[in-house]
């Protein structure tokens, strides 16, 4: 939120939000879509078919020029070990990182500016926070080309189900607030005219509402889908409640990201939309991209980071455990061996696809419940809420009726009396004023048994509420499991 949205853009006639969208859409995609993009794609299209042998030695030149620039430029790192002199580059790579200790998130927000490298000029500085999803943001710092090589690593993967590139029309679901809450008929989208983006809104799908969205993806030419698997899949469901899937060939593909994409989901979407389904593993901090393959497999990228798996389950065909990711893009702020808090499966054995390299069955990442507003709307993720709060620790939303939410909230030692505001100002762009918010600070937020923290637990907009439906469909696989 900022003060030119508060005051101006709901107040604007739709051609003059559409033109907002616009810009704003310039802004990205000349920020995103650079020359270094471009080279960068070019190349990694190339890696993609090279041997495992040629793709450790290509990690290990960025991983040891890396190590070097932080034991000179960032203070976190100045005490690093030089990187392993071993000949091999699998095994430079292993004894260069066991010499380095796993970064913990509260490490990190305990001394971000300890992890700013000092000779990148701070006007090339691109700032951001992670997305929030324990109720902490944490500051974070990159530049031009660690985006654009994050954004490389997805489009290689896009590029390969056939779509052309970034500015092929598409639909887009995702948090951002392109429609104001109070609006209450159609179109619940507005549309960036530079990329080619119709920005659907995420936060105005009631029951009724529903069938406007649908009319709008059957009508409005487009590529390729992409954002929220929860939000798309609401969609998904109501094009099957329909009974008429869209054409085969009307959608070249869909990709979801940002959630743990579930097996109920993947299914409803492909038939709704008859269109494959591609994943991606990402996060705010840059230190780990995978990307899914026609066979299902979570690739590691492996030009762009290292994953390790702390092993706590294994057996001849995969290992599991908690992942520490290592960026190789960021000079601006290096992570080594980060614990991102996600635990993977990594397999053993080669994939189908024939690609090189290590490859995930699944990632246990982000699973959230929707929270049901007292008039019908449905909202996933809401971990933008928090993404601002830097005066807090940890938060969870909680709902046990329609009518209203709880939240548990951590407080920083710097929370105050204007914290609490702006949080509720948030909460109520995303869920509007008829729904009771109460804020409850608390000291520790409890976890789920497998360890994993839930931002949002709702017992009347559970994820489950969504799959219910399907129930008595044979063609929608009864699983909640996380699939790739």
């Amino acid at each position: 939120m900022n003060p030119f949205y508060d005051a101006i853009y709901p107040a604007l006639p739709l051609f003059a939000q559409n033109a907002v969208c616009t810009a704003a859409g310039y802004a990205r995609y000349r920020s995103r879509f650079n020359s270094h993009f471009r080279t960068t794609l070019a190349h990694w299209e190339e890696t993609i078919d090279w041997p495992l042998e040629r793709l450790q030695a290509l990690q290990w030149e960025r991983l040891a020029r890396l190590v070097r620039r932080a034991r000179s430029c960032v203070p976190y790192y100045r005490d690093l070990p030089e990187p392993s002199d071993a000949r091999d580059p699998s095994v430079a790579i292993a004894r260069t990182l066991e010499q380095i200790p796993t970064l913990q998130k509260a490490e990190y927000s305990d001394q971000p500016d300890a992890f700013l490298a000092r000779d990148v000029p701070r006007y090339r500085l691109m700032r951001g926070r992670t997305s929030g999803t324990t109720g902490t943001a944490l500051p974070l710092w990159s530049t031009p080309e660690v985006l654009a090589e994050e954004y490389a690593s997805s489009w290689r993967m896009r590029r390969s189900t056939g779509v052309p590139g970034p500015r092929a029309p598409n639909f887009t679901f995702n948090g951002n607030i392109v429609v104001p809450f109070r609006r209450t008929a159609p179109p619940f989208w507005r549309h960036s005219a530079y990329d080619h983006r119709m920005l659907f809104s995420i936060f105005h799908m009631t029951p009724a509402n529903l069938c406007a969205y649908t009319r709008a993806v059957r009508e409005i030419p487009a590529s390729y889908v992409q954002g929220y698997p929860s939000a798309i899949h609401l969609v998904a469901r109501q094009i099957l409640e329909e009974g008429e899937p869209l054409p085969p060939g009307r959608i070249q593909a869909v990709f979801t990201s940002s959630e743990s994409l579930l097996a109920f989901q993947r299914e409803a979407i492909e038939k709704a939309f008859a269109a494959p389904v591609r994943d991606r593993y990402g996060v705010s901090e840059k230190v780990v991209s995978m990307t899914e393959c026609e066979s299902g497999s979570l690739h590691v990228d492996m030009e762009f980071c290292i994953v390790e798996v702390e092993a706590k389950k294994e057996d001849e065909d995969s290992v599991s455990g908690p992942l520490l990711c290592t960026g190789l893009a960021d000079h601006a702020t290096p992570m080594f061996r980060y614990r991102i808090g996600d635990v993977g499966t990594l397999s053993k054995r080669p994939c189908r696809c024939g690609r090189a390299g290590p490859a995930f069955l699944h990632v246990d990442g982000r699973i959230e419940d929707y929270v049901l507003t007292p008039d019908g709307r449905l909202i996933g993720r809401l971990d933008h809420i928090f993404k601002m709060q830097l005066d807090v620790s940890e938060a969870q939303i909680v709902q046990e009726t329609p009518e209203a939410v709880r939240v548990l909230l951590v407080p920083r030692a710097s929370y105050t009396g204007a914290s609490e505001r702006q949080l509720l100002k948030e909460m109520r762009a995303r869920l509007g004023n008829e729904i009771e918010i109460a804020v409850e600070l608390v000291q520790q937020i409890s976890r789920e048994p497998n360890g994993k923290f839930r931002a949002v637990k709702s017992s009347v907009g559970g994820i489950e509420r969504t799959h219910s439906v399907f129930a008595k469909t044979p063609e929608i696989a009864d699983s909640r499991e996380v699939t790739r």
